[in-house]
């Protein structure tokens, strides 16, 4: 199972953005689709699905926060990702702009469609929904890296900290470490120099990109984009709880808040088979026992599924 799952959390579009982003991105496919009743929001949908392989999670709980650019996806069209096709490069530069051009329907552009020094092809847009992709055109004689990519924007208050949370997160999390680090020379301003222009990393064998930037003044983390950090068992729950929670009013229903206002879900991986049960007794009593919580107690969800 991939241990760290983004989360989107959406007015009431949960299921219509996820059959909409699997329509955009190859090899992608909507896995589960759970209605959570009598919840505060009422009743929600709850999405899993796979975008070009990679597993996200939605959700339908009323307007509470909109997404921003603080996170984007970074989306990798690398021509060795379709080596068996006739000509790789031009069917990554095809794929690249069959998906500008679906993600631009209704949404706004932040970087346009163009070359920059960085990548022959290179745009960032929000979508219909307002969730941000930055599509690039990779070069196959860099390093390969995963089709699709966090990318963490440290704005505000944030500016200057990206490569501390970078170092951070590595430190927190196994099967990490830290790639390129980048940094604003003299002359970008408002940018800091030596502040973070780009960098990248991995947590749990999944990688993630980071930037400072002090042109974006409107923007910050928020509950919009979480990150679920599967769990096998209390003990690692514990754990990353620990390691992880910052801010004590955020905490609640396995949601918190890192020192950064970034926001995960600490959650067990026997979650996952309680909320897909078809006994919606069993998934109600979960339910109620978890909105209780802030941490998650699994020998509680667990006496409460199986009607103890």
């Amino acid at each position: 199972m991939q241990k760290i799952v983004p989360h989107l959390w959406f007015d009431r579009e949960a299921k219509e953005a996820a059959e909409f982003y699997t329509s955009v991105f190859p090899e992608s496919s909507i896995e589960s689709a759970v209605v959570l009743r009598d919840t505060p929001s009422g009743d929600c949908d709850v999405m899993t699905f796979k975008l070009w392989g990679h597993r996200f999670m939605s959700i339908s709980a009323g307007p509470l926060f909109k997404f921003n650019p603080s996170v984007s996806f970074m989306v990798n069209f690398d021509p060795l990702l379709f080596e068996g096709t006739s000509s790789p490069d031009e069917e990554a530069r095809k794929r690249l702009d069959f998906a500008w051009e679906r993600l631009s329907e209704g949404g706004k552009v932040l970087m346009p469609l163009d070359e920059y020094p960085f990548s022959k092809r290179y745009g960032w847009i929000q979508d219909r929904y307002g969730l941000s992709w930055q599509l690039i055109l990779t070069d196959p004689a860099g390093d390969p890296r995963p089709s699709i990519m966090p990318s963490l924007l440290f704005v505000g208050d944030n500016v200057g900290r990206a490569e501390e949370a970078v170092k951070y997160y590595a430190s927190t999390f196994n099967n990490a470490k830290v790639g390129s680090i980048h940094h604003y020379g003299p002359g970008q301003e408002p940018d800091k120099e030596d502040s973070v222009m780009f960098s990248d990393f991995v947590i749990e064998n999944q990688w993630f990109t980071a930037m400072d930037s002090a042109r974006v003044r409107d923007a910050g983390f928020n509950e919009a984009v979480s990150f679920i950090v599967n769990c096998k068992d209390q003990q690692e729950i514990d754990f990353y709880w620990n390691a992880l929670s910052a801010v004590p009013e955020a905490e609640q229903c396995g949601w918190l808040k890192d020192k950064y206002g970034l926001s995960w879900q600490v959650v067990p991986v026997a979650m996952d088979a309680m909320m897909n049960d078809p006994d919606e007794s069993r998934k109600a009593r979960v339910v109620e026992a978890f909105m209780k919580m802030k941490k998650f107690d699994l020998a509680t969800l667990e006496k409460a599924y199986q009607g103890g």
